[in-house]
């Protein structure tokens, strides 16, 4: 008898079939490549213990066909979707988890309805690891993921992302050179944490 098996990496959060036969999940995504540009990518590389601050990435369809479904993993190297989306890996012996925060995400991209107000996930989160998708993307057009992110652990850290054009592995986003759309920052977060004060309006200001 054959029997479904638990395949390791990302490889495995893309595509999934069900034991013993039945429709793929991918069934309904086209397989191609879909021509992308990352129009930005930002991330300040020095932060403070309890600073609030945004990663933002713009990616633009400079293709000719509207992109599946268009998305964003978050991994940190080497350890992919191991590791929690803007976490690090520890390597403690007989821990449950060997994820960490490095950030809290305070803001997840795409629409902030119920769920997101409440602490949830957002409009974008999806069934698959520390990746976040917005949708259909016409050629021309732009989608833009941001995240508002608490630091909460001093030191180095690198974060990945990698963009794709679906969430199963048949709709690949690519970039005019024909390699994957990637990058990595580079963040020092200090363990002095950000100063902050009331100004005259009875606002919270953080101090420069």
């Amino acid at each position: 008898m054959r029997s479904c098996g638990i395949f390791a990496g990302i490889a495995a959060a893309l595509l999934l079939s069900a034991c013993g036969g039945g429709t793929e999940q991918d069934a309904s995504e086209p397989s191609g490549i879909f021509p992308v540009r990352v129009a930005l990518a930002t991330f300040p590389t020095f932060q403070r213990l309890a600073q609030h601050t945004h990663m933002v990435i713009l990616v633009r369809n400079t293709g000719l066909k509207t992109i599946p479904d268009i998305a964003v993993t978050i991994t940190d190297p080497p350890y992919g979707t191991a590791v929690q989306a803007f976490g690090r890996y520890v390597s403690q012996p007989g821990l449950a988890s060997h994820s960490r925060p490095v950030w809290i995400i305070d803001r997840p991209p795409g629409p902030c309805t119920y769920s997101c107000l409440n602490g949830g996930p957002g409009g974008a989160v999806t069934a698959y690891s520390n990746t976040w998708a917005l949708g259909r993307l016409a050629p021309g057009q732009t989608a833009t993921f941001i995240w508002g992110v608490t630091a909460v652990a001093p030191g180095t850290h690198i974060v990945r992302y990698e963009v794709a054009a679906g969430l199963n592995g048949k709709a690949k986003a690519r970039l005019s050179t024909g390699a994957i759309p990637t990058g990595t920052f580079r963040v020092r977060i200090t363990q002095q944490p950000q100063q902050s004060y009331v100004n005259n309006n009875g606002q919270i200001v953080a101090a420069k």
